[in-house]
């Protein structure tokens, strides 16, 4: 119960325009996650053309985890999102250094597995920022 609130209570906090990384090096660092990611808004306007086998992540900044409507989530990702696990930078930047650790840690269940195999060394904040300029929150 005091994680979800505390979850619950980061998510409202999630402002995505306050990411603190760099959202022009973000851009450049997406080109890592564009295999599997695009980047298309609610209305149809491609910001980056990508591949499919992960969700569209306009507007993800903020999002619950496990949300992004028509995507296949892993069950792990949906039962964290369910737990009340949301996009902010910190958790981001978590998730993409190591994305099976931290759904095990999340969930504290050593079993839990990701989708997500590709593992950021760095730059997660700047592509955190990138992502923060593009959803409905932006856009504002």
């Amino acid at each position: 119960m005091k994680r979800l609130m505390s979850a619950a209570v980061i998510g409202l906090l999630a402002v995505p325009a306050f990411a603190e990384g760099d959202a022009a090096k973000g851009e450049k660092g997406f080109k890592k996650c564009k295999s599997c990611h695009m980047v298309v808004s609610d209305s149809g306007e491609t910001i980056v053309k990508g591949g499919k086998t992960g969700p569209n992540l306009w507007g993800v900044a903020g999002r619950p985890a496990g949300s992004y409507e028509g995507f296949r989530y892993g069950s792990d990702m949906t039962a964290a999102g369910e737990a009340g696990l949301v996009w902010t930078e910190e958790n981001f930047v978590a998730f993409t250094h190591d994305p099976r650790a931290f759904l095990r840690e999340y969930l504290d269940d050593s079993g839990a597995k990701s989708k997500m195999s590709f593992k950021l060394k760095k730059g997660g904040e700047d592509i955190y920022a990138f992502l923060a300029s593009h959803g409905p929150a932006a856009s504002e």
